[in-house]
């Protein structure tokens, strides 16, 4: 029951109304398994939003049915820094939980990048 209570929230984010095209996005790319789009509040001049279309609510939720999609997400997350100009130079963030900054509960993966970044972060 608890599984698809989450399920369900997961679709009435945000991010599967910009799925389902309930609302507007700037889609960078887009394949059967995922989405990315630009960040509507970027922290560096490329910030785009990779998302799973399976309503994920976060990383920790994740199954070993889920392995191959993380898979796709991390190799598409490649793809698309490099279609952006920004080759092998990016930084890739997952938060996982409301307590280090997650605010949408459906599984999503910051790229950034064009600009220097810190260590540690945040």
């Amino acid at each position: 029951m608890v599984a698809v209570e989450v399920q369900t929230m997961a679709e009435d984010t945000i991010f599967g109304k910009i799925i389902r095209r309930e609302i507007p996005a700037a889609i960078v790319y887009e394949d059967d398994l995922c989405l990315a789009f630009k960040d509507v509040n970027p922290q560096a001049p490329v910030h785009v939003l990779l998302i799973p279309k399976k309503p994920l609510p976060q990383l920790s939720a994740a199954t070993p049915e889920d392995h191959a999609l993380l898979g796709h997400l991390l190799l598409k997350a490649k793809e698309v820094a490099a279609d952006l100009g920004i080759g092998d130079q990016f930084r890739l963030v997952i938060n996982n939980g409301a307590e280090v900054g997650q605010t949408v509960f459906h599984l999503h993966l910051h790229i950034l990048g064009d600009r220097p970044f810190s260590w540690p972060p945040g």
